[in-house]
Parts: structure tokens; sequence; C-alpha cells
């Protein structure tokens, strides 16, 4: 096996793998790296090539991938940082794109936002269904969680052994809308040659609370906020589809209408409600900026009546949040209001200064602040622990993200009795032969 690590081994973001077995490839992950575009300061970073976006390191460089070999293009989920580059990559590759429905439901309006028609189809694939892509590969999706929906480990069948992709996961015994792991089933597909460990968090040496920990923080906020005449605002991920359930039901027991501004928000609820994996019934859904516009003048003169839920939850500078706060958009803060952010600051330089930006205008209209009501979607140390323990993998390839960043599961890794040479740490542009 040969395994080409063209992103997401450097930096957290712009996921790109390919495996090689006798001459077929495999791609597992186009993943996108927004802190170049967010700080992109010489136009309109929506107005960016493939070559432009390559150049700026916002999407991999798979220029010396040899296309005409790649059989499949997999995706593990529907996040940016593993889908989002594909609507400028995977014109140049002749062969099909595979993901769970609800990812390949937003990868469809991926293309759609970019006017890019792709001629690859999009093939949506259920759980426990093995598929034969070519004679190398055969692959699975099985059942993970994660903080979206439809996240698969995906695991890849050929004639050298087992491959267990599982960026991203954490092991939730008590997950919101989504079904439990089925550690028998992991089983099953041993023996394992090697597994992708996602190790974003393998320095904390924990177990990531589960969603329903998260839920009950949700719901603790609304408690407190029975009888509040001010304006109620939460944001949070748009994807975060099982967060977003728990902000409306109990949104709901405020006696509240429940709003969704903001684009992304319409993308993956829509998705979400198309695939009836939650109707969010009564909730208003807005995504276009005209009839944000509008629905906030109505909200403006009647706050009490409303809780919305916005885009912005990093300080995104064209965000709903961030142009509320700014005064772009016909909503006016008063001393008192809430903002609720059911998230966390993403740890790069772009999003920590946005979001220091906007709590510090949040903060001067004397605006009630509530932060990191959250539980993150990757696993720590004793997640790892479990998903080693339940795949026996051959061997062990850490990733998503740079060595300072995943080096933590390889005492997780050695503590179970893996020697140096089974566990990996690499870099972009790496080749590792097994």
């Amino acid at each position: 096996m040969r395994f080409e690590f063209i992103g997401g081994y450097s930096e957290v973001g712009k996921n790109m793998t390919l495996v090689e077995v006798n001459d077929e490839f495999l791609v597992l992950d186009m993943g996108l790296y927004l802190p170049p575009v967010v700080s992109y300061e010489e136009g309109d970073p929506r107005d960016l090539t493939r070559e432009d976006l390559i150049r700026i390191g916002a999407i991999p460089n798979d220029n010396k991938v040899n296309k005409k070999f790649v059989k499949g293009i997999i995706f593990g989920h529907a996040h940016l940082d593993h889908i989002g580059a594909a609507p400028y990559l995977a014109k140049k590759y002749s062969c099909d794109l595979f993901g769970t429905p609800y990812t390949i439901e937003i990868l469809k309006t991926l293309f759609d936002d970019k006017n890019k028609r792709p001629k690859n189809n999009l093939i949506s694939v259920g759980y426990n269904n093995k598929y034969r892509l070519c004679e190398n590969f055969s692959f699975e999706f099985l059942n993970m969680t994660h903080s979206t929906m439809d996240t698969a480990l995906v695991v890849l069948y050929t004639r050298d052994g087992n491959v267990a992709y599982s960026n991203d996961y954490k092991i939730d015994n008590q997950p919101v809308l989504m079904d439990r792991i089925n550690a028998e089933k992991f089983k099953e597909v041993q023996p394992i040659k090697v597994l992708f460990l996602d190790s974003l968090y393998g320095n904390v040496k924990s177990k990531t609370p589960s969603e329903s920990v998260a839920r009950d923080m949700v719901k603790e906020v609304i408690e407190e906020l029975k009888g509040n005449e001010h304006a109620i605002i939460f944001t949070t991920f748009a994807s975060h589809i099982p967060r977003l359930k728990s902000i409306v039901e109990y949104g709901r027991k405020l006696g509240r209408k429940v709003v969704f501004l903001g684009r992304s928000l319409h993308k993956y609820v829509s998705v979400a409600k198309k695939l009836n994996l939650y109707d969010f019934v009564d909730v208003d859904l807005v995504g276009y900026s005209n009839l944000v516009r509008k629905k906030l003048r109505d909200i403006n003169e009647n706050r009490d009546k409303y809780l919305i839920v916005c885009t912005g939850n990093q300080g995104e500078k064209k965000a709903v949040l961030t142009r509320m706060a700014e005064g772009d958009l016909p909503f006016e803060f008063r001393n008192g209001d809430n903002v609720i952010f059911s998230c966390r600051t993403i740890p790069t330089k772009e999003t920590v200064e946005n979001r220091e930006y906007l709590e510090n205008l949040l903060n001067k209209k004397g605006i009630r602040i509530w932060k990191d009501i959250h539980v993150s979607g990757h696993g720590c140390q004793e997640d790892a622990e479990m998903l080693i323990n339940f795949l026996k993998p051959e061997h062990i390839i850490l990733s998503h993200g740079p060595a300072e960043k995943v080096k933590g599961n390889k005492e997780v890794a050695k503590k179970l009795g893996y020697d140096d040479k089974h566990v990996h740490i690499v870099k972009d542009g790496d080749i590792l032969n097994i």
C-alpha cells in the first residue's frame, strides 16, 4: 500500500489523502482550509479560481496526482474541511464521488453555490453496504458519531489489507439525533491493516463529553432565560443539526417563535428536512439577505416574541450576527439582550481575532454573552484508546492536524503496545509505503 498525504496533516483542515494499491488510486476527502480565505485581502475571495485557492493554501494541491488512475473519491462526512474543495478539484477527475446521503446532498449544494455542474456522478451509499469500486478497492460506511449527520467510518477493503479512515469521530454513548456506534460491527471489519486516527485532540487526556451534555447545557441556559423580555440570540455551527434540534426544542418552551437566519443554516437545515432527519416544524428558515432584513425588521419591534438562531459563531465578517452587531442589518441591540455562543472558537489566528472583534462590539452594547455552551465532536485520548481497541489496527496514522496537535495519541498507542514503526506522524506532501 502507498499513502500520499496531500492535505490535513500540517494544518487543521484541507483534508485529502491518496491511497494506492497495485496501480489503482482512491482519494479520501477534498477539504477546504478556511483561514486563507477569511484573511484574503486582494479582492473578493468568491472570485478566486482553483489555481488561486491552491496558491494561497485554501485547498489541497493535487497537481501531481495521476488522476486517470483514481477510481473514486470518498467523503467521510459533510464538514467543509472535508468536502469544501470538491467543487474546485473534482472536475479534473473522471471518477465518481461517494458519500452518505446527507454528505452527498450537501455536496450538491456546494456545486450549485459555485455554479459548477460536476461531470462526476455523485453517489449516495448508506451504512453497512459494501460497494465494489474496482479490482483493488471495495468500501463500506459504518455509522460514526460526530457533530454532523451521517458521519461515517470509511472502511476500505483491499487485497493487501483493510484500511479504516476515522476523520472525524468521537465515541458518543448518548448521542442526540443519531445512533450510537456499533462496536460489534467495528470488530467484524478486523483485521485492520491501517487506521487513520483523527487526533485533533490527541493531546487531551480525557473522554470527549456526549452531545447529550451539550443538550443539558442548552436546557440550563433556556431555563435561566424564562421570563426574559430581551432579545435571545443563539449561534452555533450551521451543520450541527443535533445542536439545532436541542435549541429549537428547548427554545419552544419559552413560548417564542424560533427563526433561523443565514445562508449556511438554510443550506444544512434544508437538507436535513429533505432527508427527513429532523423536520424543524414551525421554524422560520430564512437564508437570503433581503429576506433576512425583512424578518429582522419584524423581530426588532417584537423582540420578546422571537428566539433567533443565526450564523456568525466564529465572528465571520459577512455572517448575520456580525452584521447585526455592526449595525448593517435592521436590528437594534439593547442593553440586556442575550447572545449565546453554542460553539467553541476555532483556534486559528483569523477566527480568534474575528471572535474578539465581535465580542467587543457586543460588550459595548451591554449584551449578556454566554460562551462555550458546547462539547466537541472530536475524540480525546480515551476515545482514541477505545477506537484502537475496537479495530486493533496493525498501523496507525495520526491525522487531522500538525505534529504538535496529534502527537499525544502516539502515547496512547504506545500504552497499548505499539512501537514507533507502527505509529506514523506525517505532514503534507509525505508518502508512506506499508
